[in-house]
């Protein structure tokens, strides 16, 4: 190794631009608290100026974070960036990340200002930023649709300006490996002072090549690459941070560098983010699908029993997956629990949080004889998302019969106080929904409603996800149970509370 490629994680900010993946700031810390464990290097916490909300979410990452640098993003506006400055001040270490879009179209089209205008637009963004601190990175928005001229140009000011850090985006998810390898390159080379800077990539996926031109901007002299958990991005996704690291920590005869990443925390990541946007991992997704290690052909599972390298060019351990599935039972003490959730990479704030979880365990381990991990990190995941509720489920009745109604009496206590109503449609989920609907009396629109199984068997705990809508607000909610349609109200009911917490308003980074 020669080299260290820097990781920087977009998951709270781009990835956050995903319809539906909106989280709250207290989401945010945990995820942030995860990536930093896993060795992040840079976390971009938000768009400090998009909210009230964005903004205490950047500020309460930069109070929480110690280990990696904290940034914001801020379009090449002095209001952002004054914004973005004000949420970083108690950072132990922060990063202004300011842009400005640099392609014809959309200079034209969506800023309306000439090249000449947007050079010194990004030249003063860059030095306002550095009003704040050193470490200013700056983005040419739609550079892989831009002219390189002018590329060359805009770079070569805003490092003369004080960035440290030149990020390349193929905003559109436009180019092929290649080319933007090729475009990376011929930027370095051309510009008199990019020696001066780190040179950054930032793909999208709507080709489904973010990750190879990713790599190939890695192997044409890029030194950080921003990615995303799970690939998480608006439309189409981001750069996978899993499958970029693993790439280039298997392919160690291509890469003549390597990243800082504990590898071993990834799994983990991965399900602590599905589970707060409501964005479930397809199980044939590379590295942290629930199919990326297993083998069904019998050539393949002969080869591997044989010895392993025969089909599997990563161990299964590096990333985070336990061969050791069956950890705890009913007679497990508190002490056991604990041990295994902080080999998990779970760690709990207070001693309520873990004591709540703890009866959670064991309310599950009577009715599952056997846990697994995936059981623990549900159960720990919908416990660490009740904080601040004002609806409760008490309690739910469901009476269901083939060819008749079904009915669904739910109790809630709402602020305390215990109210009860009782619907009857066609479907259980649907009188449980309606049910709560009648006694919160709000208008929403259900935008997703998915349930998968956490571990495998009959017994096993169900894992509700759905997507509310009320007046422009999107949020997601999660629950987990053995029954379903409890699963189903636990879920519908965090997504409620979530609505009823927030007023907040988001906007648009590029609006």
């Amino acid at each position: 190794m020669s080299d260290k490629l820097i990781i920087f994680d977009t998951t709270l900010r781009d990835g956050e631009q995903s319809p539906g993946a909106s989280m709250t700031k207290d989401e945010k810390v945990r995820i942030a608290k995860v990536l930093e464990k896993m060795r992040v290097d840079v976390i971009e916490a938000g768009f400090a100026i998009a909210s009230p909300g964005d903004f205490e979410a950047v500020q309460a990452v930069a109070n929480a974070i110690q280990d990696s640098t904290i940034c914001s993003l801020a379009r090449a506006l002095d209001k952002d960036i004054d914004r973005a400055g004000e949420a970083l001040k108690n950072a132990n270490s922060g990063r202004i990340h300011t842009f400005i879009a640099t392609s014809d179209i959309h200079m034209k089209m969506k800023l309306n200002m000439t090249p000449d205008q947007v050079v010194e637009q990004a030249i003063r963004a860059v030095k306002r930023a550095r009003q704040y601190t050193d470490n200013v990175e700056f983005s040419p928005e739609d550079a892989g649709r831009s002219d390189e001229d002018f590329l060359c140009r805009i770079i070569e000011a805003t490092i003369n300006a004080g960035a440290t850090t030149i990020n390349i985006p193929d905003t559109v998810g436009y180019n092929i490996p290649h080319q933007f390898g090729a475009t990376m390159k011929s930027l370095i080379e051309r510009i008199p002072n990019s020696d001066k800077a780190i040179f950054s990539a930032h793909c999208h996926n709507d080709l489904g090549l973010a990750v190879a031109n990713s790599l190939s901007a890695v192997l044409n002299g890029a030194r950080q690459v921003e990615c995303t958990i799970n690939g998480l991005g608006e439309r189409a996704g981001n750069t996978s941070l899993e499958e970029l690291v693993m790439a280039v920590r298997t392919r160690q005869d291509v890469f003549d560098c390597d990243t800082n990443i504990d590898t071993t925390h990834i799994l983990s990541a991965s399900r602590l983010v599905s589970s707060v946007t409501g964005f479930i991992v397809q199980p044939n997704k590379a590295i942290v699908g629930a199919n990326a290690f297993a083998h069904e052909a019998g050539i393949h599972q002969d080869g591997v029993l044989k010895h392993r390298e025969t089909y599997e060019i990563m161990r299964a351990e590096d990333v985070g997956w336990n061969a050791n599935k069956l950890v705890l039972g009913k007679h497990s003490g508190r002490n056991a629990f604990k041990v295994r959730l902080a080999e998990l990479g779970v760690e709990f704030g207070n001693e309520e949080s873990l004591n709540d979880a703890f009866r959670r365990f064991k309310e599950l381990a009577d009715k599952k004889h056997e846990i697994f991990d995936e059981d623990l990190q549900a159960l720990v995941s919908e416990t660490q998302t009740e904080a601040k509720e004002s609806i409760k489920l008490v309690s739910l009745k469901v009476c269901t019969e083939t060819g008749e109604e079904n009915t669904a009496t739910v109790i809630l206590s709402i602020d305390g106080q215990e109210q009860t109503d009782t619907a009857s449609t066609s479907g259980a989920v649907d009188a449980t929904f309606s049910a709560i609907n009648s006694l919160v009396g709000l208008e929403l629109n259900l935008q997703l409603y998915s349930v998968s199984n956490v571990t495998e068997g009959t017994d096993s705990l169900g894992e509700v996800n759905v997507r509310l809508e009320h007046d422009g607000r999107i949020v997601n909610g999660q629950g987990a149970d053995t029954d379903i349609i409890t699963a189903s109200a636990k879920a519908y009911i965090h997504a409620l509370n979530k609505v009823l917490a927030s007023t907040d308003d988001r906007a648009h980074p590029q609006l």
